[in-house]
């Protein structure tokens, strides 16, 4: 798969997570996979996203920047969002927050997701969330 073809999927994979279309994430998303090294299903992996959706009705995942190498993805998704139920551990205070992920994807031979790699830049969240106090 060349390059192009990846980074196009990854969009569609994104575009999938920014309308809520959760019966299609397993066009993107193989059935088992590792995320921060954890083992996980997909029906895991969909409940961790609907989680994080709940809690930010909001949430859009917008890339910023965004390479691909071999069968690996990397990207700067950046949030601009308001939680409205715990998020990262922190209570919401009703303000909107800013925040990247780093993220790092390892797709199979089928192009989906096998392995997931995310930093969050918690003390980001933490010092919004206690400025809005």
């Amino acid at each position: 798969m060349s390059q192009n073809d990846l980074l196009d999927v990854y969009r569609a994979y994104l575009q999938c997570l920014n309308e809520r279309q959760w019966p299609r994430l397993g066009e993107f998303v193989a059935d088992q996979l590792s995320y921060n090294g954890r083992r996980m299903t997909l029906q895991d992996y969909k409940a961790m996203l609907e989680g994080d959706v709940d809690a930010i009705p909001d949430l859009q995942f917008r890339p910023e920047v965004l390479i691909a190498d071999g069968d690996v993805v990397a990207c700067r998704l950046f949030f601009e969002c308001t939680p409205r139920h715990t998020f990262l551990g922190f209570e919401p205070t009703g303000g909107q927050v800013s925040f990247p992920e780093h993220v790092f994807y390892r797709f199979d031979e089928d192009r989906r997701i096998a392995e997931v790699w995310s930093v969050i830049d918690k003390q980001a969240v933490r010092e919004q969330v206690s400025r809005g106090r």
